[in-house]
């Protein structure tokens, strides 16, 4: 399979859906190799901005607490 691109004025490009729907994930990596550019699919992000990461973050914890907040905020309005 091979596609077009252009790349925006900020250097976005746009991937087509056939390509995006055989990534199999919203996260990609970019590497170089040879003077190419290698888009590959990241399907486990865990680990991947664990150097970025003060103290450890379980998403599914997180994320319950966000719910719960956005609850707590939702049952207070008039």
């Amino acid at each position: 399979m091979e596609a077009l691109a252009k790349i925006t004025s900020k250097g976005q490009v746009t991937i087509p859906k056939k390509m995006r729907e055989l990534l199999g994930t919203n996260v990609v990596r970019f590497r170089v190799e040879k003077g190419k550019i290698i888009l590959e699919p990241v399907r486990d992000v865990g680990g991947i901005f664990k150097k970025y990461v003060k103290k450890p973050l379980y998403h599914e914890k997180e994320r319950e607490i966000a719910w719960q907040k956005v609850a707590d905020e939702y049952r207070d309005l008039p």
